[in-house]
């Protein structure tokens, strides 16, 4: 769960992928859930030939249509029930320390921030900072994923902070710096 990149096509996911990316997560936002399906399967077909976890975000369905390994829901997503009772890899969005709670113990890790601002993210919920990330990862038992304003100059910041992880959209290129970093700080 070191580096989870956020990717809306193949071409990113690949050099995600070989930059050392441990986790991808399919992002498609505002779109029918055929065109996931139809869209993500080379996608899950590069994730499985590398033995990456491949991660459907917001949509239970398009992930057990895709086969994938597991979905990520926001707070306002429903299906985490049938994401465990069909045997998926579960995280759950949180920002706030009652979010974290709430998430503690039924998903399989927590996706927190946004740690600072994101331009990937205009709707975002304000930033919490590394305190914030912190006080989050102290708080509960469940691995903790940090997200927002992520790249290779701060991401070993949020694993000193508590999150055994990072995720990132706009740098998903840069994975191989990312890693390093992330590596390093461990």
């Amino acid at each position: 769960m070191k580096l989870h990149v956020l990717v809306d096509e193949l071409e990113t996911a690949r050099i995600a992928v070989e930059g050392g990316a441990t986790v991808v997560q399919w992002r498609l936002k505002d779109v029918p859930r055929v065109d996931v399906v139809e869209r993500g399967r080379a996608t899950r077909s590069l994730c499985a030939r590398h033995g990456v976890p491949f991660i459907v975000n917001d949509d239970v369905e398009a992930a057990l249509m895709l086969g994938a390994d597991g979905v990520h829901l926001g707070r306002d997503d429903v299906g985490a029930e049938t994401a465990k009772d069909h045997g998926l890899m579960l995280g759950l969005s949180a920002t706030t320390l009652g979010e974290a709670r709430s998430a503690d113990r039924r998903a399989d890790y927590i996706g927190a921030g946004p740690v600072w601002e994101t331009p990937s993210k205009p709707d975002a919920d304000p930033s919490i900072g590394l305190d914030g990330l912190r006080e989050l990862c102290v708080a509960v038992s469940t691995p903790v994923v940090a997200i927002g304003g992520i790249d290779a100059s701060n991401a070993a910041d949020c694993i000193r902070a508590g999150a055994v992880g990072v995720a990132v959209m706009r740098a998903a290129r840069d994975a191989a710096a990312l890693r390093r970093a992330v590596d390093a700080s461990l």
